[in-house]
């Protein structure tokens, strides 16, 4: 597994609510371009971190545990180990090959239409369209649900459209730190 960080920015402040960027789209441009398209199109997730403000720090918010989100990962894992079992090689969802995509990343029709629109208006590659219906299987499983469902269809590919690979030289807000995540490269 892959975990990687980076600034949207090199001031670091680049669409900060609080602190005003310094650099210039061309600086920002050349910054994230340092990461090469496709290194960034195999990787998994991509989420944006906003800084958290001090309120949301001492909030009385009720969260998720990590306690519950264990128990939600160990079940989903154990759906992945049985569905898996008769598979060589094969234990996780992001190990898919594009046999079992087809086989176990079923959608229906509204999801394919879904689908469909994102590769096309996003111009995202084959590589993303299976990586965001493996995703989408992990979204379900984490869900507790045996369909994907647009919903988590929409979850999958919001991850396929955030982060830094999506500022370009066009500046729009953004939070200031991103993380990207990936099971396999």
């Amino acid at each position: 597994m892959l975990a990687a960080a980076m600034n949207p920015c090199p001031c670091g402040f680049f669409g900060d609510p609080t602190r005003e960027c310094h650099c210039t789209p061309m600086q920002i441009q050349r910054y994230v371009s340092k990461i090469s398209g496709p290194l960034l199109d195999r990787i998994d997730i991509h989420i944006d971190v906003p800084a958290v403000k001090y309120k949301e720090l001492r909030g009385d918010a009720v969260i998720e545990g990590s306690a519950a989100i264990r128990e939600r990962v160990i079940r989903a894992r154990a759906r992945q180990t049985e569905r898996f079992a008769s598979e060589k090689g094969v234990y996780s969802n992001a190990q898919m090959p594009p046999r079992l995509i087809r086989k176990y990343c079923a959608i229906n029709a509204e999801g394919e239409k879904l689908l469909e629109t994102a590769i096309a208006r996003l111009g995202l590659s084959a590589r993303a369209h299976d990586r965001i219906l493996k995703v989408s299987r992990t979204i379900a499983e984490l869900d507790a649900s045996d369909a994907i469902t647009p919903k988590h269809l929409s979850v999958a590919i919001q991850y396929r459209t955030t982060g830094p690979h999506v500022l370009g030289v066009t500046v729009r807000p953004s939070p200031r730190v991103s993380l990207t995540c990936s099971r396999t490269l």
